[in-house]
């Protein structure tokens, strides 16, 4: 049993590595027509355009674990915004609207944003290099946060 130690850590960072895929795929499908052809938006254009640039931007900081709790927290706004603008007016539940991907991403990049990036993330790496660092010789050491 003390093998499954790691499995929530480890699974946290799966569940990261593939919400933030899966709307960084959605971000450049609408952007450049990859990895699916379609109708393209320009990341100018509101809010279309800049949703999609959001969704691929901090989707793919997601994915590597990059600045990922203010990533997901920009994700999960830009999702709640999708379902109340867009979705919410159609109809009072998910099943009725259309929303429930842009309320499901909205939840799951709020997890994200609380459980954090887990161990296979640079944002993890970063801090290892971080606290690895030496003290100069006669300085006082520095707390790691």
């Amino acid at each position: 049993m003390s093998t499954l130690k790691l499995a929530p850590e480890y699974g946290a960072s799966l569940f990261r590595i593939v919400v933030g895929f899966l709307i960084a795929c959605h971000g450049a499908s609408t952007l450049f027509a990859f990895p699916v052809n379609g109708h393209t938006v320009s990341p100018l254009v509101w809010p279309g355009g800049v949703a999609a640039a959001l969704q691929f931007g901090f989707g793919v900081l997601v994915l590597i674990g990059l600045g990922t709790r203010t990533s997901a927290v920009m994700l999960s706004g830009t999702m709640a915004y999708a379902y109340f603008s867009v979705h919410q007016e159609k109809a009072l539940l998910p099943m009725q609207n259309g929303g429930e991907p842009a309320a499901l991403f909205s939840w799951a990049f709020l997890m994200v944003a609380i459980v954090g990036p887990g161990p296979l993330a640079f944002d993890a790496l970063r801090a290892k290099v971080k606290a690895k660092v030496p003290v100069a010789a006669g300085s006082e050491p520095v707390a790691v946060v």
